[in-house]
């Protein structure tokens, strides 16, 4: 991966029952779209927000630092947190704007690290509308779930 500068990554979370057993999966293409590399894992007793902030965790652990990266993803939940609502929850000690804890803070937190080294850009796709990479990591993210 080091021999590249930019990257495309498409993400998504599975879960049976919620919570129930998930599964994440992560597709990196490189910027001509060419796939390089799938990440894919389970957790016994997980939520779907939870494997969606995962696959976007263990994807971004394998590349390279100051690398340019457009994340693709079908989960408002990981764009809108990732584009906004993290610097608020930053300011306010983690806190939402009603004072509660932020829900999945451990993984805010080190997604939060992890996209410091990164110059990042964030793609909305919608899900289950025939985006390929977007299928692929849906089907393999369901499979990590089943496998439990």
């Amino acid at each position: 991966m080091e021999e590249y500068a930019e990257f495309k990554i498409y993400t998504d979370g599975a879960c049976l029952g919620n919570p129930g057993p998930g599964g994440y999966a992560a597709v990196i293409l490189n910027s001509d779209s060419q796939k390089l590399k799938t990440v894919a894992g389970s957790e016994r007793n997980s939520t779907n927000n939870r494997m969606e902030l995962k696959a976007v965790i263990e994807a971004l652990k394998l590349l390279p630092k100051d690398s340019k990266i457009e994340i693709y993803s079908d989960s408002s939940y990981v764009l809108n947190g990732l584009s906004s609502w993290i610097a608020g929850w930053k300011r306010n000690g983690w806190k939402t704007s009603s004072k509660k804890e932020v829900a999945n803070q451990d993984l805010w937190q080190e997604l939060d690290k992890l996209t410091s080294n990164f110059d990042i850009s964030y793609q909305k796709v919608k899900g289950h509308s025939g985006d390929f990479y977007n299928e692929e990591v849906d089907n393999l993210a369901k499979k990590e779930a089943e496998k439990i």
